[in-house]
């Protein structure tokens, strides 16, 4: 049979392809990568949006956790993959903000190799003490630990973590040294503190709430800008004796760069609806998670303005996780 035209034949490339390209999006399955493992905060989070996100968006999401240094193996997948809003990542302050300063070879700009979609909230933690600790309050933590510099330590999930920035951060704002003691994990860390093995913990509020309430740890302050619902009676450090101070974990969706606007507008729309959802937001406050949805514009201004932020503190502790 003879070969047909060269311009038949583009022809029929293109007619072939014309179907798949008139699908509406989504047409298939959506991959959200997860940067932690089952469990973790972020994965947390993602299965719980996750019925009302397929409702909205018409498909499956499949739920893909792809851990390892810290959260960086799920963000380069997502920036290697096509951009086609098929692949979203359920992206965190160490993918978005953190890492890009943490790391000195980093295969991804936060920015630049990513579509950003929306955010999705903030997980504050919570300033406790063993209750061995003579403070009471932030103010007396600070005058403390001035009086001793380098004798109260503190305990972390690991080195680079947003907790252990957190706690670079407050001896930076208030001028005094504690000593960072990292452990395997949050459990492990929280574990070391109520023995007695450390001092001092920036702890995620949904673990430390059962310990405070049973008088084995002593909340002195929140992390985040206000007081939160769960522990309305525990200040914030700010307002505590630190001016000025916050850090929060906090959530978003991002995609790898270059998907097409119709198609981000979906992602948005399918991803804030879910978020405005009661029983979504009441999930996610369960696990400690307070939502504070945004679209694309307030989510990137987010990021531009923490990059910088923990850049600082990272330089100032001397932290490096290479």
């Amino acid at each position: 049979m003879p070969a047909a035209p060269r311009g038949l034949a583009a022809l029929l490339v293109i007619l072939a392809a014309a179907p798949a390209a008139a699908q509406p999006y989504p047409s298939r399955p959506v991959r959200v990568l997860i940067p932690f493992t089952v469990g973790s905060a972020a994965d947390v989070i993602a299965r719980a949006m996750e019925p009302t996100w397929r409702e909205r968006l018409g498909q499956p999401m499949v739920m893909d956790n792809r851990p390892g240094a810290g959260g960086n193996i799920a963000a380069e997948q997502t920036a290697r993959s096509t951009p086609d809003g098929y692949t979203i990542l359920l992206a965190t302050i160490g993918t978005q903000a953190i890492n890009h300063s943490l790391y000195s070879k980093l295969a991804y700009h936060p920015l630049n190799s990513f579509t950003v979609i929306a955010r999705i909230g903030d997980s504050p933690n919570v300033l406790v003490v063993n209750p061995r600790v003579p403070a009471g309050s932030v103010k007396e933590l600070v005058a403390l630990a001035k009086a001793r510099p380098g004798v109260l330590n503190y305990s972390t999930s690991g080195a680079g973590t947003s907790v252990h920035l957190s706690s670079e951060l407050f001896n930076t704002m208030a001028g005094v040294k504690t000593v960072h003691v990292p452990f395997k994990g949050a459990a492990e860390a929280l574990s070391a503190l109520i023995s007695g093995e450390t001092d001092i913990q920036f702890a995620s509020v949904s673990s430390a709430i059962p310990m405070i309430k049973a008088g084995r740890l002593r909340a002195l302050g929140v992390t985040s800008p206000s007081r939160i619902p769960t522990l309305p009676d525990v200040p914030t450090v700010a307002e505590a004796g630190l001016p000025g101070y916050a850090a929060v974990a906090w959530y978003g969706v991002v995609g790898p760069a270059g998907i097409p606007a119709p198609v981000v507008a979906t992602l948005v729309k399918a991803t804030l609806d879910t978020l405005a959802q009661a029983e979504v937001i009441r999930r996610l406050g369960n696990s400690g998670v307070d939502v504070n949805a945004a679209g694309p514009d307030e989510f990137r201004a987010l990021i531009e303005a923490e990059i910088p932020k923990w850049a600082a503190v990272i330089k100032a502790a001397g932290v490096r996780a290479d």
